[in-house]
């Protein structure tokens, strides 16, 4: 199996607040800044695409499942906590054919070690579809150190989506 010519990538923040437009997304404009940058430094084409719903889990579910065949990854931000309007997790889960928790358990690990607020995140990563799906925080901050830990292993993960062996090519 080959790598497309152009991938495509859905950004979608969930957030009630800045969809009523209390205030701008910064977190949604961040992953698509971080991985624009490291699409461009693999020479890989990719065409990002970004929305902004609020916290609502029929609407998030019928965009994902809507978006499942167009998208090669999909990254959400924010509704991970524990409050009442928090339902991204409970949203995704159901919809994933492969879940892949080990990112996830890092990331919440290594910054929960200097932040322990950042343990209470329930972000999570799998397969849905044939696209990657990261959930993430809604803040700035966690944005970018989650895209940080996840650009470390994105070659690797969308090498291995595609069936493609890194282990037996010189990749």
């Amino acid at each position: 199996m080959n790598l497309p010519d152009k991938f495509e990538a859905l950004i979608i923040t969930l957030s009630d607040r800045a969809h009523r437009g209390e205030y701008k997304d910064l977190s949604g404009p961040k992953i698509k800044e971080r991985l624009s940058e490291y699409f461009e430094s693999q020479n890989w084409s990719i065409n990002i695409n970004l929305a902004m719903i609020p916290d609502d889990s029929v609407i998030l579910d019928e965009l994902l499942k809507s978006a499942g065949g167009i998208y090669d990854i999909i990254i959400t931000t924010g509704g991970t906590g524990i409050g009442p309007r928090d339902i991204t997790v409970e949203t995704v889960k159901p919809l994933l054919s492969k879940e892949i928790p080990g990112i996830m358990e890092f990331i919440r690990v290594k910054y929960g070690s200097g932040n322990p607020n950042a343990l209470l995140s329930r972000g999570i990563a799998g397969i849905t579809g044939k696209s990657l799906i990261y959930t993430l925080p809604g803040s700035v901050k966690a944005v970018d150190e989650y895209m940080t830990e996840i650009l470390k292993t994105l070659k690797h993960t969308i090498f291995m989506q595609y069936g493609i062996d890194m282990h037996s090519k010189n990749q």
